[in-house]
Protein backbone atom coordinates (compact mmCIF):
# COMPACT_ATOMS: atom_id res chain seq x y z
CA UNK A 1 0.00 0.00 0.00
CA UNK A 2 1.31 3.46 -0.87
CA UNK A 3 1.07 6.06 1.87
CA UNK A 4 2.17 9.66 2.33
CA UNK A 5 3.91 10.26 5.65
CA UNK A 6 2.73 13.19 7.76
CA UNK A 7 5.72 12.92 10.14
CA UNK A 8 9.14 11.27 10.19
CA UNK A 9 8.76 7.56 10.96
CA UNK A 10 11.93 5.75 11.99
CA UNK A 11 12.75 2.95 9.56
CA UNK A 12 10.04 4.01 7.10
CA UNK A 13 10.74 7.50 5.78
CA UNK A 14 10.69 11.27 6.22
CA UNK A 15 7.77 13.68 6.39
CA UNK A 16 6.14 14.33 3.01
CA UNK A 17 7.54 11.20 1.33
CA UNK A 18 5.40 8.67 -0.48
CA UNK A 19 6.44 5.17 0.61
CA UNK A 20 5.29 1.61 0.02
CA UNK A 21 4.35 -0.21 3.25
CA UNK A 22 2.50 -3.39 4.11
CA UNK A 23 -1.29 -3.07 4.42
CA UNK A 24 -1.39 -4.18 8.06
CA UNK A 25 1.35 -1.75 9.11
CA UNK A 26 -0.54 1.11 7.49
CA UNK A 27 -4.00 0.16 8.89
CA UNK A 28 -2.87 -0.84 12.38
CA UNK A 29 0.02 1.53 13.11
CA UNK A 30 0.38 4.51 10.75
CA UNK A 31 -3.27 5.52 10.21
CA UNK A 32 -4.49 5.26 13.84
CA UNK A 33 -1.55 7.34 15.10
CA UNK A 34 -2.03 9.96 12.37
CA UNK A 35 1.46 9.40 10.99
CA UNK A 36 0.33 8.83 7.39
CA UNK A 37 -2.52 9.13 4.91
CA UNK A 38 -3.35 6.87 2.00
CA UNK A 39 -1.76 7.93 -1.29
CA UNK A 40 -4.93 8.71 -3.24
CA UNK A 41 -4.85 10.96 -6.30
CA UNK A 42 -6.17 13.89 -4.24
CA UNK A 43 -3.56 13.45 -1.48
CA UNK A 44 -0.76 13.10 -4.05
CA UNK A 45 -1.82 16.40 -5.68
CA UNK A 46 -1.89 18.11 -2.28
CA UNK A 47 1.62 16.78 -1.55
CA UNK A 48 2.93 18.05 -4.91
CA UNK A 49 1.38 21.49 -4.34
CA UNK A 50 3.02 21.71 -0.89
CA UNK A 51 6.42 20.76 -2.29
CA UNK A 52 6.12 23.35 -5.08
CA UNK A 53 5.11 26.06 -2.60
CA UNK A 54 7.99 25.11 -0.31
CA UNK A 55 10.55 25.21 -3.13
CA UNK A 56 9.20 28.58 -4.31
CA UNK A 57 9.53 29.92 -0.75
CA UNK A 58 13.13 28.65 -0.52
CA UNK A 59 14.01 30.30 -3.84
CA UNK A 60 12.53 33.58 -2.63
CA UNK A 61 14.56 33.38 0.60
CA UNK A 62 17.73 32.60 -1.39
CA UNK A 63 17.14 35.62 -3.63
CA UNK A 64 16.67 37.85 -0.57
CA UNK A 65 19.88 36.48 0.96
CA UNK A 66 21.86 37.16 -2.26
CA UNK A 67 20.47 40.71 -2.38
CA UNK A 68 21.43 41.29 1.26
CA UNK A 69 24.91 39.85 0.62
CA UNK A 70 25.48 42.38 -2.19
CA UNK A 71 24.28 45.17 0.07
CA UNK A 72 26.60 44.11 2.92
CA UNK A 73 29.68 44.11 0.66
CA UNK A 74 29.41 47.88 0.22
CA UNK A 75 28.78 48.67 3.90
CA UNK A 76 31.45 49.58 6.44
CA UNK A 77 30.24 49.44 10.03
CA UNK A 78 32.03 52.01 12.18
CA UNK A 79 32.06 51.28 15.91
CA UNK A 80 33.54 53.69 18.43
CA UNK A 81 35.15 52.19 21.52
CA UNK A 82 37.49 53.23 24.31
CA UNK A 83 41.05 52.03 23.85
CA UNK A 84 44.41 52.32 25.54
CA UNK A 85 47.54 53.97 24.14
CA UNK A 86 48.70 50.91 22.21
CA UNK A 87 45.37 50.48 20.38
CA UNK A 88 44.03 47.72 22.59
CA UNK A 89 40.35 48.04 23.47
CA UNK A 90 38.98 48.21 27.00
CA UNK A 91 36.68 45.22 26.52
CA UNK A 92 35.87 43.84 23.08
CA UNK A 93 33.53 44.15 20.10
CA UNK A 94 31.27 41.10 19.79
CA UNK A 95 28.82 39.94 17.14
CA UNK A 96 25.99 41.45 19.22
CA UNK A 97 27.63 44.89 19.04
CA UNK A 98 27.98 44.62 15.26
CA UNK A 99 24.39 43.39 14.89
CA UNK A 100 23.06 46.29 17.00
CA UNK A 101 25.09 48.86 15.03
CA UNK A 102 23.84 47.45 11.69
CA UNK A 103 20.27 47.68 12.95
CA UNK A 104 20.57 51.24 14.27
CA UNK A 105 22.57 52.75 11.38
CA UNK A 106 21.42 50.82 8.30
CA UNK A 107 18.07 49.30 9.39
CA UNK A 108 19.40 45.82 8.56
CA UNK A 109 18.37 43.19 11.09
CA UNK A 110 20.76 40.22 11.19
CA UNK A 111 20.82 37.77 14.09
CA UNK A 112 24.06 37.80 16.09
CA UNK A 113 24.42 34.03 15.62
CA UNK A 114 24.88 34.49 11.86
CA UNK A 115 28.17 36.34 12.32
CA UNK A 116 31.15 34.01 11.98
CA UNK A 117 33.69 35.44 14.41
CA UNK A 118 36.15 32.98 15.96
CA UNK A 119 36.86 35.53 18.69
CA UNK A 120 35.73 39.08 19.51
CA UNK A 121 37.57 42.11 18.11
CA UNK A 122 39.99 43.45 20.75
CA UNK A 123 41.98 46.11 18.86
CA UNK A 124 41.45 49.29 16.86
CA UNK A 125 41.45 49.04 13.07
CA UNK A 126 39.45 47.35 10.35
CA UNK A 127 38.63 43.71 9.83
CA UNK A 128 36.32 41.59 7.70
CA UNK A 129 33.60 39.58 9.42
CA UNK A 130 31.87 36.73 7.60
CA UNK A 131 28.06 36.70 7.79
CA UNK A 132 26.22 33.45 7.03
CA UNK A 133 22.93 34.60 5.52
CA UNK A 134 21.65 31.30 4.11
CA UNK A 135 23.19 27.87 3.54
CA UNK A 136 25.84 28.34 0.79
CA UNK A 137 25.35 32.15 0.86
CA UNK A 138 27.64 34.28 2.97
CA UNK A 139 28.98 37.83 2.78
CA UNK A 140 31.98 39.75 4.09
CA UNK A 141 31.17 42.77 6.23
CA UNK A 142 33.82 45.41 6.79
CA UNK A 143 34.00 46.48 10.46
CA UNK A 144 36.05 49.51 11.45
CA UNK A 145 36.79 50.11 15.14
CA UNK A 146 37.75 53.69 16.00
CA UNK A 147 38.94 55.48 19.13
CA UNK A 148 36.08 57.04 21.08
Amino acid sequence: MKVILKEDVKGTGKKGEMVEVKDGYARNFLFPRGLAVEATAENVNIMKARKEAESAKKEKEKAKARELAEKLKSITVVIKAKAGENGKLFGSITSKDISDKLKSDYKIDIDKKKFNMPEPIRALGTCDVEVKLYPEISAKLNVKVEQE
